[in-house]
C-alpha cells in the first residue's frame, strides 16, 4: 500500500508515520507538508521523517495530481489546527482547511486513490446540551475551525466518491506526547503550566465539558480507517472517535494533572463568562465498527506519558504559552520575521517550496 499522509510534519503526523511503519511494515509512506511547524520539534534525538520512504514539500493549497500518482490512501492531516488561529485568519482556515480538502479529495478520486481518510473533529458540536452527540445529531459549530471541518464533511458527503471509500474520523480534543508537541491544547497545556510553575491555570470556570483523545489512539483509529472494508460503516462514513470514559469537565481535568504531580495548585476562573464550547460525544457507533482499534490510552496514562516525555527534554519554561509549541505564537513569529506572508505561504527564500526531498 502506497499512502500519502499529508501535514505529516504537525503534531499527530510524526505518530501516525511511527504507528503505521510499526503496523503496515510493508507500506510506502509519503508525507506532504509545507513545514511551518517541522523546526519545533519536542526532542531532537530522532528526526521523525526517517520511518518515511519520501518527504515532499508543499503547501496543500497547491497539490497537483503528480503527487497522487500510483498512491492508493489518503491520509489528510494538514489543517490550520485551532480555534485561536481560526479566529485570526477565518478566510485562510476556509481556504487551507475545506476548499483545499474537498479538491484534495476530487483529485484523489480522479487518480484512482481507493481510500480517502480526512481528520474531522468533535468540535463540530459546539454547544450540546442534553447527552452526548451522536453522529446523526445536529451539529453547533461555533467557531471557524469547526466550521471548515463540517463544512468538508458535507462536501465529501455529498460529491460522488467513484471507487474511492471516504472516512470521515470526527476526532476528540488531541492530547499526549509526541515528537512535535503542541501546548496549546487543554491537557497538555495543564501538565506543561504544572511542571513548570508547579500550578494548573483553568481560564474558564471549568464546567465545559470536552471528550479528548491520546495521539496514539488518533493513529491507531487512523490504521482501521485505511483498512476498513465499505461494508463496515459505508463508502462515505463519519463517525466519532474516542471513547466514553474521556468525556470530562475541564475542571477535573485540572485536578487529575494535579493528583499526578502533587504539590500543584489549581487555580479556576470561576468568574469567567461560560465557555460555549462544551460538549459531551456518544463513541458507541466506534466501538460497534472497529472494537480491534478501540483507545488504549487512559487519561492517567497520557499524563505520565507528558510528564515522563516533558521531564526527558529537561522542560522549564514558564513562558510557554508564548513559545514555538504554541501553534499561533509561531506564526506570529513567523510573520514578523518575514519569512511567511499575510497568506501563510514561505516566501520563496525562507521555507520549502513544493520540492521532493529523500
Amino acid at each position: 500500500m502506497r499512502i500519502l499522509i499529508t501535514g505529516n510534519m504537525g503534531y499527530v503526523g510524526p505518530v501516525v508515520v511511527r504507528h503505521l511503519r510499526r503496523t503496515i511494515p510493508d507500506a510506502t509512506l509519503i508525507g506532504y507538508d509545507c513545514g511551518l511547524f517541522a523546526h519545533c520539534l519536542t526532542d531532537t534525538a530522532a528526526f521523525p521523517e526517517r520511518l518515511l520512504d519520501l518527504q515532499m514539500f508543499g503547501d496543500v493549497r497547491d497539490i497537483g495530481p503528480e503527487s497522487l500518482a500510483g498512491v492508493d490512501a489518503v491520509v489528510h492531516l494538514a489543517a490550520l489546527s485551532n480555534d485561536p488561529i481560526g479566529s485570526r485568519f477565518a478566510a485562510l482556515t476556509d481556504d487551507i482547511n475545506h476548499r483545499a480538502s474537498t479538491r484534495l479529495a476530487a483529485m484523489a478520486r480522479d487518480a484512482g486513490v481507493s481510500r480517502f481518510v480526512f481528520a474531522s473533529s468533535c468540535s463540530v458540536y459546539g454547544f450540546a446540551e442534553g447527552g452526548p452527540r451522536r453522529e446523526t445529531d445536529p451539529v453547533e459549530p461555533l467557531t471557524a475551525y469547526a466550521r471548515s471541518k463540517i463544512d468538508t464533511e458535507n462536501d465529501l458527503r455529498g460529491f460522488n466518491a467513484g471507487g474511492m471509500t471516504v472516512s470521515c474520523l470526527r476526532f476528540a480534543t488531541a492530547c499526549g506526547f509526541s515528537p512535535r508537541l503542541r501546548l496549546d491544547l487543554v491537557l497538555n497545556d495543564f501538565v506543561a503550566g504544572a511542571l513548570a510553575t508547579g500550578a494548573v491555570t483553568v481560564l474558564s470556570d471549568g464546567s465545559p465539558w470536552r471528550p479528548l483523545i491520546d495521539v496514539a489512539d488518533m493513529a491507531r483509529a487512523i490504521e482501521w480507517a485505511l483498512t476498513r472494508p465499505a461494508s463496515a460503516g459505508g463508502q462515505c462514513l463519519t463517525v466519532n472517535v474516542g471513547c466514553d470514559e474521556w468525556n470530562v469537565q475541564v475542571k477535573d481535568l485540572a485536578q487529575a494533572v494535579a493528583g499526578a504531580l502533587p504539590g500543584t495548585t489549581v487555580s479556576i476562573n470561576t468568574a469567567a463568562l461560560p465557555d460555549r464550547r462544551s460538549y459531551r460525544v456518544d463513541f458507541s457507533l466506534f466501538r460497534e465498527l472497529a472494537p480491534a482499534h478501540q483507545p488504549q490510552v487512559d487519561l492517567a496514562q497520557s499524563i505520565g506519558a507528558l510528564v515522563s516525555g516533558l521531564r526527558r527534554i529537561g522542560f522549564d519554561d514558564p513562558d510557554f504559552r508564548n513559545g514555538r509549541n504554541v501553534r499561533l505564537k509561531m506564526l506570529d513569529r513567523l510573520l514578523a520575521d518575514g519569512e511567511i506572508g499575510d497568506d501563510l505561504r514561505w516566501h520563496t527564500e525562507s521555507g520549502p517550496a513544493g520540492r521532493p526531498a529523500g
